[in-house]
């Protein structure tokens, strides 16, 4: 899984309207009035629109202040979203009239280009309507994590150069408590209408929270900019006094908004959370759900298809894994298989420093590969790391990072915590998926673009991306991974985990399924450890039709290669199949199909 550094409280964890804009901050804030969406003297389609993005992206910039901050905006430093119920209503207006403004272009004036760039801001702005709608705000967290655990992202975001970069920050820092105060409001209307998270997945969730109580401010994750070298243009009595208030800021105002957060949890929001599973159970949830499907698998797909595309993978899959049992001549069912596997020591790390090593020399093992596969390659690096210690109980085996600013790297996030859980058989599938040739590689090339809108320089198209992932696993293949039967076997145990989901969330959230049965469902087909089983399976709970990007990606992605292999016989190239498929940067997967055949048709041609 893929998550944007300098977009993580909105696109992975919120699931509000901060997912697409990345925040909220009021334009009255500015102190003058906004510019009405499409009030442009175009003097063609291109100018129009051309104007339209310019214009969107400005607008995003002023409501998403840490997000302006991540791409190089310093007039926002000082600030964090506003979630007021004026500031979001006045943003959902706002963004209306750009989406009318832009149906309003002529797209018979368009090139082919201009219309992707049309239809993909379009499909984020409609988004962002669609999240405001269905209350999305109102669960500004998940199993995994939420708004608080994303401000830990803070000091990556500034590029600490001078005193002003220090004030803002600690005036940003001061902002918390607010930030706090509107995401409670909002939980507590989602108490008072019972669109909250299910109770049973937020078992231990205080603990996150706790990890930011601290008694000494140099303890806190918000005092890290001032442990590093003072820059030279600040005197060292300047850097002093700045070290002070900060300080003080962390104790008086940061950790009593996470105490107060934290009582909230513990007293009101986890007792009162609602009893049922799916999201179907919510005020307008099959809506909402439906509605997810097709914003996250890019498709006209409905769930029930999308549950049969996954029943129909899972027995596919299964088929595989039991060839190489048999291969391993293993005497037992196949469930004694996977309890040997989730149990036997030879295939666990005893250090988290070994996991850590191990993924590496994977990580870099396939660098080498690249240019076999890959024509460009980007010029971000990435580093491996574990994940924070504050997260790592309740998430995800890993996840890829991406850089917070254009001058630092990605980051592939190794799960160090509960080592028993941790099994290295799925560790070249995992490392080839989260860092390369999957999103880092990936996310990279698309931030280096040069000739897309930044509105699309910066996106994430999760069907795109995911899917991408799945497939660089699946490239491990040819590129002389998975020699050793049981990494094959994590391979397929990993691709069966993606097929799994879109059986489990479609299951849980329109289909009517308990917890237990989704756990059961995805514990009794993948090697997967019982700990992650239940950590995944609380995670799409709380994050509806997000895991159905990845199999229905990837099945795409795999159907255009072999079409344009067919088609273009002694002419395919994969690395200029690779090349087609990321050059254009995160695209829907109707947009791809299009990209592919145009690529095919180009190829003949030549």
């Amino acid at each position: 899984m893929f998550t944007p550094n300098s977009n993580l409280a909105k696109s992975l964890l919120v699931a509000t309207i901060i997912s697409t804009l990345g925040g909220c901050q009021s334009s009255a804030d500015n102190n003058q009035p906004a510019p009405i969406a499409g009030q442009h003297k175009a003097n063609s389609a291109d100018t129009q629109l051309n104007a339209l993005m310019d214009e969107v992206w400005q607008y995003r910039l002023s409501i998403s202040p840490t997000m302006a901050t991540g791409k190089g905006t310093t007039e926002y430093d000082h600030l964090l979203s506003d979630l007021s119920p004026n500031a979001l209503a006045e943003q959902n207006l706002r963004i209306k009239a750009f989406v009318k403004s832009l149906n309003a272009i002529n797209r018979a004036q368009l090139s082919s280009t201009q219309i992707i760039n049309l239809d993909i801001l379009v499909r984020q702005l409609n988004n962002t309507i669609d999240q405001y709608r269905y209350k999305s705000r109102y669960t500004p967290l998940t199993a995994e994590s939420g708004f608080h655990a994303s401000l830990a992202f803070l000091p990556s975001r500034v590029s600490f150069k001078q005193v002003e970069d220090y004030q803002n920050y600690v005036a940003r820092l001061r902002a918390i408590p607010k930030y706090f105060e509107q995401n409670i409001h909002w939980m507590k209307e989602g108490l008072r209408t019972g669109n909250t998270q299910p109770q049973v997945v937020l078992k231990g969730f205080e603990s996150g929270i706790e990890a930011f109580i601290v008694n000494v401010a140099e303890q806190s994750v918000f005092y890290k900019p001032f442990e590093r070298n003072k820059p030279l243009s600040i005197s060292d009595s300047e850097f002093e006094q700045l070290k002070t208030e900060a300080a003080a800021v962390i104790l008086d105002e940061v950790v009593p908004a996470y105490r107060h957060f934290y009582d909230f949890m513990v007293k009101q929001y986890i007792p009162g959370a609602r009893q049922t599973i799916g999201v179907s159970n919510t005020t307008d949830g099959t809506d909402f759900y439906n509605n997810r499907v097709k914003y996250y698998t890019t498709t006209d797909k409905t769930a029930e298809q999308v549950h049969q595309i996954g029943l129909k993978e899972v027995a596919r899959i299964r088929a595989e894994m039991d060839k190489i049992i048999a291969k391993l001549e293993f005497k037992g069912s196949f469930a004694d298989f996977i309890e040997f596997l989730r149990t036997d020591k030879q295939f666990y790390p005893t250090t988290a420093e070994q996991l850590l090593k191990e993924a590496s020399y994977i990580a870099k093992k396939m660098d080498a590969k690249l240019p076999t596969l890959f024509k460009h390659l980007p010029r971000t690096p990435y580093g491996v790391a574990p994940v924070p210690a504050h997260l790592a109980p309740k998430y995800t085996i890993g996840r890829y990072v991406g850089a917070s600013r254009d001058d630092t790297p990605g980051y592939y996030w190794v799960n160090t915590y509960a080592l028993d859980t941790r099994p290295l058989y799925v560790l070249e599938a995992l490392t080839l998926h989260e860092a390369v040739p999957g999103h880092h590689l990936q996310n990279a090339i698309n931030r280096e673009l040069t000739d897309v809108p930044n509105h699309r320089r910066y996106s994430y198209i999760s069907a795109f991306g995911e899917g991408w992932g799945l497939y660089s696993e699946y490239l491990g293949i040819e590129a002389g991974f998975y020699q050793d039967p049981y990494s094959d076997f994590g391979r397929l145990t990993y691709e069966m985990w993606r097929a799994c989901r879109l059986v489990v969330d479609t299951g849980m959230h329109i289909k009517g399924w308990g917890r237990q049965k989704a756990i059961d469902f995805l514990q009794s087909n993948t090697a997967l450890s019982k700990h992650n089983v239940r950590t995944e399976i609380d995670r799409y709970i709380t994050w509806p039709g997000q895991a159905l990007s990845y199999k229905m990606g990837e099945l795409t992605i795999k159907r255009l290669r072999r079409e344009a292999q067919a088609a273009l016989g002694d002419k395919f190239d994969i690395r200029e199949f690779h090349d087609e498929v990321l050059k254009n940067g995160s695209v829907p997967l109707k947009v791809l199909e299009q990209l592919i055949l145009a690529y095919i048709e180009r190829t003949l041609t030549d």
